[in-house]
């Protein structure tokens, strides 16, 4: 595993000493990967955050022997070096940075005086964009093993980031800028430029959800009080709105007629009839179900009363509903047929569909 003799490093006493401790230990911080990945893991699958990535490594020999060989006079231990094991942790939005860092601080013991939030570093002419990293160690709660006392010993690193962030710090590395190369004004400007639109956008993208967030909270607030005039129609509220089975009572009395089974299926296809026919509110269905329940009922029996159908599927109620509707703006068959197409894709059978509709609508009361 590793192949270049430490001698060959030409490193002082001390830094080939913990380039010894380092090969000897390893196997401790491969456990340790392990252990920081795992409770990570299961910390953000309990809580139910959908993250980027998490990443893990433990750092190679020769990062290592070029830590030492730039800032060797600093460490007299391994144990001294605190990020021989690294763990990164990158979310979608910046507020969820926050939430990452508050499991991490119950998960593990944060030594805080070494632990930096870089978000906090910029002034207004900075030239980058940073996470939130803490030097942490395994608490014996999580984690011992009596043998190997020394894993609960080290220091390891939890980087917590953005995607966008960790596009700016790729960006950046690769400009060679953190090489110490010297970049160009024009470039650096462009740079910089860079980075505050990323910075932007991951602000923008937090507060577009937290938005979001608000409005379907707000929906649902509504949708319980039934103040249904005052939600607009769109996915989330149509979904919250069948929550509260609305056809129910319809279908309930359709089944009557030959004692029938109701299967359950998903009504949210018709959201796109509803739309199409210039419906805006909740409150504009609630309408069509007070108005056009008794008509949507006997249209219903005339198709079923010459049957035995005894299963009958949840969505009788709003079809019957709609072409209700249909037919008293004049629809006609044409009008019921561009609904069933809209529903299931264009065929001939939609029309010979709506012509038998229409030939047992044409009795009833609303029709004359």
């Amino acid at each position: 595993m590793f192949e270049t003799p430490v001698e060959k490093y030409g490193l002082n006493p001390r830094g080939t000493m913990i380039i010894e401790q380092f090969r000897d230990r390893y196997s401790v911080f491969e456990k340790m990967l392990s252990v920081v990945r795992g409770a990570l893991e299961k910390s953000v699958k309990e809580n139910r955050i959908y993250i980027n990535a998490l990443e893990g490594r433990i750092k190679e020999e020769s990062s290592l022997v070029g830590k030492l060989e730039r800032k060797g006079d600093k460490y007299s231990d391994l144990s001294d070096i605190t990020d021989i094991l690294g763990v990164r942790v990158i979310t979608f939005y910046s507020d969820e940075v926050d939430k990452i860092a508050a499991f991490v601080d119950g998960l593990f013991n944060i030594d805080w005086e070494n632990s930096i939030d870089k978000r906090k570093m910029h002034e207004l002419n900075s030239f980058g964009y940073s996470s939130l990293h803490y030097i942490c160690s395994i608490p014996k709660k999580l984690y011992y093993d009596p043998e190997h006392p020394e894993i609960n010993e080290y220091k390891f690193e939890v980087q917590m980031r953005t995607a966008l962030q960790h596009v700016w710090s790729v960006l950046d590395h690769d400009t060679g800028y953190k090489s110490g190369f010297e970049v160009p004004k024009e470039y650096l400007r462009n740079l910089n430029r860079l980075a505050g639109m990323l910075e932007l956008a991951d602000e923008q993208f937090s507060l577009i959800r937290s938005g979001i967030n608000d409005y379907r909270r707000q929906v649902q607030s509504l949708v319980r009080s039934g103040k249904f005039d005052e939600v607009s129609l769109d996915g989330d509220s149509f979904q919250n709105y069948l929550k509260l089975r609305p056809f129910d009572a319809l279908n309930k009395k359709i089944a009557s007629i030959n004692q029938a089974e109701i299967h359950d299926s998903s009504l949210v296809i018709y959201l796109k009839i509803f739309k199409m026919l210039k419906f805006s509110t909740l409150g504009d269905i609630e309408r069509l179900i007070k108005e056009n329940s008794e008509p949507a009922f006997q249209l219903a029996a005339l198709q079923l009363a010459n049957t035995d159908l005894d299963i009958i599927n949840s969505s009788v109620g709003v079809v019957n509903l709609l072409v209700v509707h249909i037919l008293k703006l004049g629809g006609g068959v044409a009008g019921i047929a561009s609904m069933f197409n809209e529903l299931y894709g264009n065929s001939e059978k939609n029309k010979k569909w709506a012509e038998r509709l229409f030939e047992k609508a044409r009795h009833l009361s609303f029709m004359q």
